[in-house]
């Protein structure tokens, strides 16, 4: 009988048990790693190169972990559903170290993983010494599907992502670029800040970076974005504590900007939380004007808040709406709106790996069904002349152009503007039938669509 032990709930010296104790945590909690990892980050105990092995061993399985197991299965003499989950785990963060980190010596890696499972499921720890030694004697020998025969199976198992999210890639881009899809969404993103226009410019804070030794290089589309190089604590970042800028992908800030707003104009961002967008729309609106940002979470607000006050953002405030009631505010009340709808999130896996082992393709169906509804109620709320942004952080047709085509064939009284006649400099951007659709392998930025409607009637 094997007893299963659980990790210590406190936090570990051991960046491999500090790894292991987080994703444990997400599977079971269902939590969100960036998060996990900033809240062991900042208590104290890993130091110096510890702190980047840590995240660089949470963040590196869980975007590899479909790779991971597809090797593992081949070194297992029974199913991987039968195996100790602390083990699985273990085995996991041992084979990753093997497969993609060249600085970790190979015995290292082994002899960590095997000292771990003594501490944590001693059991297991021949089980794991056996498999990771197999997998260094039998490397050349793994296969993988063919592409020619098996495009999804051998996109899906080479660059780690769930096979049915590929078959769509597949449909939307063809074989060639739902593998570079795949690719770009299984590495490291870019880390990409938005300059408070209100507060600084974009050329003063690249001057500060580089008097500071951080590298850092404008956005090439975004007039306020900065790209950083490296891994960053961001509350340590020259500027932050006074607000020069926030975090924010070059995709969501180009957003801000085909929304339009103009000073004084009253402006709704319906779905706000954790409020990028509500601060960069209200620097566009030079903090003057009406913006009322409302989310469904309370508790999300409460960063909405945050966000804004660090800012020094005064034009904005907040409340808690329910965007599934059609009576959340007057019809007609608003000059423009901001729908930034609840989706799958399949444009920022590489950014929370852990999303897409959740979802399974009829959550993208489920949720395309509540966007509906967001977008006709939230569109009756526009003036006549009004104009409403609706967007998503997915890389899903039924999510993004299927709920718009939807939403103006049963509103005549809406049109949907061409972005291309907007905003030329952007033309390769926007896709020919007028909507804003980006993707990382193409792009650099994330998965992300945007379509601009407006009321004539």
């Amino acid at each position: 009988m094997i007893i299963r032990r659980t990790p210590k709930t406190t936090s570990s010296a051991n960046p491999r048990q500090a790894a292991c104790e987080t994703l444990l945590r997400i599977k079971k909690e269902g939590g969100f790693a960036d998060r996990l990892i900033d809240i062991e980050l900042s208590n104290g105990v890993l130091i110096g190169p510890d702190r980047g092995l840590y995240a660089e061993l949470v963040f590196g399985v869980l975007r590899r972990q479909g790779t991971l197991d597809h090797i593992l299965q081949q070194l297992l003499e029974k199913p991987m559903i039968e195996l100790d989950p602390l083990a699985l785990v273990i085995l996991r963060i041992g084979l990753y170290q093997l497969t993609c980190l060249d600085r970790i010596p190979e015995s290292a890696a082994v002899n960590e993983s095997v000292n771990l499972a003594k501490i944590i499921t001693p059991g297991t720890s021949g089980l794991i010494n056996a498999v990771l030694r197999n997998y260094l004697r039998r490397r050349e020998a793994i296969s993988f599907p063919d592409i020619n025969t098996h495009p999804a199976a051998a996109i899906a198992t080479r660059h780690s992502q769930p096979e049915w999210l590929v078959e769509q890639w597949i449909t939307q881009l063809g074989v060639s670029e739902a593998r570079l899809l795949a690719e770009a969404s299984s590495q490291q993103p870019p880390l990409t800040l938005r300059i408070n226009t209100l507060r600084s410019s974009r050329e003063e804070l690249l001057q500060e970076f580089n008097r500071q030794g951080i590298e850092a290089t404008p956005c090439r589309y975004s007039p306020d974005g900065i790209a950083l190089a490296g891994r960053h604590t961001i509350s340590t970042l020259p500027g932050f504590e006074a607000g020069l800028f926030a975090v924010q992908d070059e995709a969501s800030q180009i957003a801000g900007h085909l929304l339009g707003v103009e000073p004084g104009e009253r402006v709704w961002d319906a779905c706000c939380a954790p409020g990028g967008k509500t601060c960069h729309v209200s620097q566009l609106m030079d903090d003057c004007g009406e913006l009322i940002a409302t989310d469904i979470s309370r508790s999300k607000l409460t960063l909405v808040q945050d966000n804004l006050r660090r800012l020094g953002i005064s034009a904005a405030s907040t409340a808690v709406a329910d965007l599934h009631q059609p009576d959340t505010f007057p019809d007609g009340h608003f000059d423009r709106i901001l729908l930034d709808a609840p989706c799958s999130g399949l444009g920022v896996i590489r950014r929370n790996p852990e999303a897409k082992w959740r979802l399974f393709s009829g959550d993208v169906t489920r949720l395309a069904a509540v966007q509906k509804t967001l977008l006709k109620n939230a569109a009756t709320k526009l003036k006549p002349g009004g104009t409403l942004l609706y967007s998503t952080c997915s890389t899903s047709e039924a999510e993004n152009e299927l709920v718009v085509e939807d939403f103006l064939l049963h509103n005549p009284g809406f049109v949907l503007e061409n972005l291309n006649d907007l905003f030329p400099g952007w033309s390769d951007l926007i896709a020919f039938y007028g909507m804003f659709r980006v993707w990382p392998h193409r792009h650099g930025m994330d998965g992300f669509f945007a379509a601009r409607i407006k009321r004539i009637q």
